[in-house]
């Protein structure tokens, strides 16, 4: 399909072909849903942890003998009937990652950029230039385009433009190899420069073996 190429000026630049295999699915969002799952679960940090019967401080003397004392039997101060005493079966620290195959990560990743092409959210950019980084001319270009939330991907990132974006509240600068469904949905616009439309072809090219790590 042929889209117009924009400027963040507000201005056109041309044509682009946008090869309908990427961006011209049908969006599956139970895919989208199985990858925004799976990125979530890589960032969980899963150092949530309680103190066993072993692991709290506390001596090891039984604390009373087994018979006579009229009392139920006890064998440690650190059982967990006590107040001091461990937790039985609580959270210990683990990686909540799970494996997703390349398949349907490269497919969800396809649907996301189809569905922003779909709702007519995605602009294909000339190029994402800070010119001199200042935070106050992009914001001024942003909000002229009508932009409060957009990501940008881009084949390889500009600094100065990193720099002018990094206190606007919701724009997102990424790199192609960055580029991933949890980001794609959760901003309003989705513009890709003229590199990372060609960079996002060759990552999701059928014939190329998808990176084994995905931002999460």
């Amino acid at each position: 399909m042929q889209v117009e190429i924009k400027t963040l000026d507000g201005g056109s630049a041309g044509q682009h072909e946008l090869p309908d295999a990427i961006f011209a699915q049908a969006p599956r969002a139970d895919i989208m849903a199985r990858v925004v799952h799976w990125q979530l679960a890589k960032r969980r940090s899963g150092n949530h942890s309680t103190k066993g019967m072993g692991e709290v401080s506390g001596t090891t003397k039984k604390p009373y003998k087994q018979k006579g004392t009229g009392n139920a039997r006890q064998g440690s101060l650190r059982a967990p009937q006590y107040r001091t005493g461990g937790r039985v079966h609580g959270p210990v620290v683990r990686s909540h990652e799970y494996d997703l195959p390349k398949k349907v990560r490269r497919l969800g990743l396809i649907s996301a950029l189809s569905q922003k092409q779909a709702e007519g959210k995605l602009v294909v950019l000339d190029a994402a230039i800070g010119s001199d980084g200042k935070t106050k001319s992009l914001k001024a270009k942003l909000a002229g385009l009508g932009w409060t939330s957009v990501l940008v991907v881009d084949a390889a990132v500009d600094q100065m433009f990193l720099r002018s974006a990094a206190n606007l509240h919701r724009i997102d600068i990424l790199p192609t190899a960055g580029a991933n469904v949890y980001d794609i949905l959760g901003h309003d616009v989705l513009a890709i420069t003229t590199a990372g439309v060609a960079a996002l072809m060759e990552r999701l090219s059928p014939t190329k073996a998808e990176p084994e790590e995905i931002a999460a």
